[in-house]
């Protein structure tokens, strides 16, 4: 696992997000984590929609999508497991899960469904506000053009990557991308042939503020190429350098 510099820096880049404007699903069977979180987010000025099983949840989200949702693993009716697959047959929603100490399962295969990251219980609200900041900044890099020519699609051979309306596309054929994965993917593809390791990726994913383990980077890449085999059952374009990192083939 990486090293994380002093969150405060990212503090104070936040104000442009507009947190009136954004809305936060919460879904947790706990009411009482429900209510401390949701009066912490209020408190930073975020709209918070609360959930306590996932079939509620997947009804509301499916009529009144939000820009993030908090889901718990754990919960009756309809598992975080499961809400998280629904969610991700119609929608790249970004999706951070909770998930208890000693779930490490959990963890891996909630990555490879597509959530984009995990807290474990016990957490604190501080460091979920963090990563629900980090996560929506992540977002916006991947659809608006925040870097000189980051709006200019990327083509490599049979891959089209369009950051500006975060559209992939593999032999003309849509590749449904959440928002990391479209990043990890664009960090690979802007240079191919060149090896990019994961503490490169989790930089290009997360940002430089944020730290995750080594895993949740091997899953994202996993998926990635699950979703490009649904289309091309040849498509082996994401290359492994074990001990190394990973590279877009060149050519």
């Amino acid at each position: 696992m990486r090293s994380a510099s002093d969150p405060g820096d990212a503090v104070a880049r936040h104000e442009d997000l507009e947190p009136a404007r954004l809305s936060i699903a919460l879904v947790d069977d706990d009411r009482n984590i429900l209510t401390s979180v949701s009066m912490a987010l209020e408190a930073e000025g975020f709209r918070v929609r609360c959930y306590t099983d996932g079939a509620e949840a997947l009804r509301g989200l499916t009529g009144q999508p939000a820009d993030v949702v908090v889901l718990d693993i754990k919960m009756p009716r309809m598992d975080g497991m499961e809400l998280l697959q629904r969610l991700r047959a119609t929608s790249n929603v970004p999706v951070i899960f909770l998930t208890s100490k000693d779930e490490e399962v959990d963890e891996v295969l909630g990555l490879r469904m597509g959530a984009d990251d995990y807290i474990t219980k016990p957490f604190s609200q501080r460091l979920l506000i963090e990563r629900i900041r980090a996560l929506l900044r992540r977002d916006r890099v991947a659809k608006e053009d925040l870097d000189p020519g980051s709006d200019t699609p990327i083509r490599r051979g049979d891959l089209v990557l369009d950051p500006a309306r975060h559209l992939c596309t593999w032999k003309g054929e849509a590749v449904n991308l959440t928002v990391t994965e479209f990043l990890i993917l664009r960090a690979l593809a802007q240079r191919p042939g060149h090896v990019k390791n994961r503490d490169q990726l989790m930089d290009a994913a997360y940002g430089e503020h944020i730290y995750v383990d080594d895993r949740t980077i091997d899953s994202h890449i996993k998926r990635l190429r699950k979703k490009f085999k649904l289309i091309d059952d040849g498509f082996a374009q994401i290359e492994t350098l074990y001990g190394v990192g990973y590279r877009y083939r060149d050519g």
